[in-house]
């Protein structure tokens, strides 16, 4: 297949394209503000990420079939993708606004550390946000975990 008849991948990059554009007048209607610099930012609304994975994953569907390694590889990675996208990344951004949020409110919150060391340590981690992601060794044993089961299962197939 010639870069240029490769169905999945103009399908992935032309969903890439659509959706970033989708945002102008998307936006636009919502909001009442003409912005096209939003075909060029990262969110809003649609997810250009998951209209890509998407995109590419039926088009590998399209081309060799729903029942091939190929589909079964893209879908995973398009779940993976768009669970990231929905929740990681959301997260992220959530946690930016709150940092935003916290520059503008630096003095109040010298003022309310100041009593840092007084403070028990169960009023310490009520206080601190949990870190986002895993820990190394989470992330060691879910994989070995997931080599695990996959060699399980093939003793079925």
């Amino acid at each position: 297949m010639s870069l240029f008849a490769n169905f999945p991948l103009w399908a992935a990059l032309s969903a890439i394209v659509v959706a970033q554009v989708i945002k102008i007048p998307i936006h636009l209607i919502a909001a009442r503000e003409f912005n096209p610099g939003l075909a060029f930012s990262t969110g809003g609304m649609p997810s250009s990420h998951s209209a890509a994975v998407a995109a590419l994953s039926t088009a590998v569907g399209i081309v060799e079939g729903v029942d091939s390694l190929m589909f079964a590889i893209a879908a995973v990675f398009s779940v993976i993708i768009m669970f990231d996208a929905s929740g990681v990344r959301r997260q992220a951004g959530e946690q930016a606004i709150v940092i935003n949020q916290l520059v503008k409110d630096f003095q109040t919150f010298i003022e309310g550390a100041k009593d840092w060391n007084q403070k028990e340590a169960f009023q310490k981690r009520k206080e601190l946000k949990e870190l986002l992601g895993h820990q190394p060794i989470e992330v060691l044993v879910g994989g070995l975990s997931g080599i695990a089961i996959a060699f399980l299962l093939n003793q079925w197939y």
